[in-house]
């Protein structure tokens, strides 16, 4: 296994954008913060804001995963501030996941974090996914804060 990032192409991106928003609407919903109606534009709305250029906003990080020639997944990297980036989006598609690449993508996304002059990256997930919470905590990652709620 060889795992490089590549930059988005434009059809990548097109074809990332719509998946982004709808994955990112059910996880709003699996989690609680969402109901069904009215996700999908939230989602939306949300991914205009934080990329209001598309793949060529600045300070922003758009990357196909591959294996070879293999597209395995993408990983969306923002440089916040001067030392500190935050990743929004890393996901490893359907038929490659438990294969270990989210853990190489996260070595590669480090090695590009520093090419970029950051020292400390962030990231956001959800309390439902367990597997990826297992694999950050492997590579380092520290809880910073837990929000938590009960519905009544």
């Amino acid at each position: 296994m060889t795992v490089k990032l590549k930059i988005m192409s434009s059809d990548e991106f097109q074809q990332y954008l719509g998946y982004a928003i709808e994955n990112f609407a059910n996880e709003k919903i699996k989690s609680g913060n969402w109901k069904q109606e009215g996700a999908i534009k939230k989602a939306a709305e949300e991914h205009k804001r934080l990329l209001p250029n598309g793949a060529n906003t600045d300070n922003n990080y758009l990357f196909t995963i591959h294996d070879g020639d293999l597209k395995v997944g993408i990983v969306w990297l923002t440089k916040k501030d001067d030392n500190k980036g935050f990743i929004y989006d890393i996901n490893i598609w359907k038929g490659n996941q438990g294969k270990g690449y989210g853990k190489q993508a996260m070595k590669q996304i480090e090695i590009k974090a520093k090419e970029i002059g950051l020292k400390v990256i962030e990231l956001h997930v959800f309390g439902h996914n367990k597997v990826a919470r297992g694999l950050y905590e492997q590579l380092g990652y520290v809880e910073t804060n837990i929000k938590m709620e009960k519905s009544l």
